[in-house]
């Protein structure tokens, strides 16, 4: 069972269910977040893409406060795996459950592209499937998704290979050029790009695909 959090403004929850249900097979539950609980059996919590509550204050910053946040936030501390992709890698910021911020792109526009990528780390869950190194091109669409942390924060991700994905050149201003992060027990992943809009041929990509799939995987 994979629960896909929805918030007021998210719009890719049927995105994340259409991959998970029709192309990969996986019951989906879509989770309102007034909800206190997560679905039964549930084995992935994905935070979709959109914009919860509209980005005011700052993207994520009211989702956080969410009734459903603190079951999942009992999900993550209990190991189970949580998936923030885009609004949901901020909402996973402020909720404290990745480090660091997504604050305003660089030249304060909004960016709608493919955007080429490198695999920095396979020691975990999320790309386990491909190869440290490799260039992967997925679509990013973002306002608020130049990452952002202290120094101090940049070297304990570089030590604990916490860093998943860059961008192969410096298209927001991220710090490092990062664009996907885990936590420490490499149970919570967060990124910028959208896996979900690159997983059918009739889109030009299934670069995301193995990322989604992946993540089931309890190997």
């Amino acid at each position: 069972m994979v629960a896909i959090a929805r918030f007021a403004g998210t719009n890719c929850e049927f995105d994340m269910q259409y991959v998970y249900e029709k192309i990969l097979g996986v019951p989906c539950e879509i989770v309102w977040h007034k909800q206190t609980h997560l679905p039964s059996g549930t084995r992935l919590v994905v935070l979709a893409g959109g914009f919860s509550y509209g980005d005011y204050l700052r993207s994520g910053a009211i989702a956080r406060f969410a009734p459903i946040m603190s079951a999942i936030k009992d999900f993550a501390k209990n190991g189970g795996r949580v998936l923030g992709i885009c609004n949901g890698f901020q909402i996973l910021t402020e909720a404290n459950l990745l480090p660091g911020a997504l604050k305003r792109n660089k030249d304060l526009h909004f960016i709608s592209k493919n955007q080429n990528l490198i695999i920095t780390n396979t020691r975990n869950a999320f790309l386990r499937d491909y190869k440290k190194g490799e260039v992967i091109t997925l679509p990013i669409a973002h306002a608020d998704g130049s990452y952002y942390c202290t120094a101090q924060e940049l070297e304990k991700l570089e030590k604990n290979e916490q860093i998943l994905l860059k961008y192969e050149s410096d298209i927001n201003g991220s710090v490092g050029q990062i664009a996907g992060i885990c936590n420490e027990d490499k149970n919570v992943f967060g990124l910028m790009p959208h896996p979900e809009r690159a997983c059918e041929k009739l889109l030009g990509s299934q670069s995301g695909l193995a990322m989604l799939k992946s993540i089931l995987d309890f190997r």
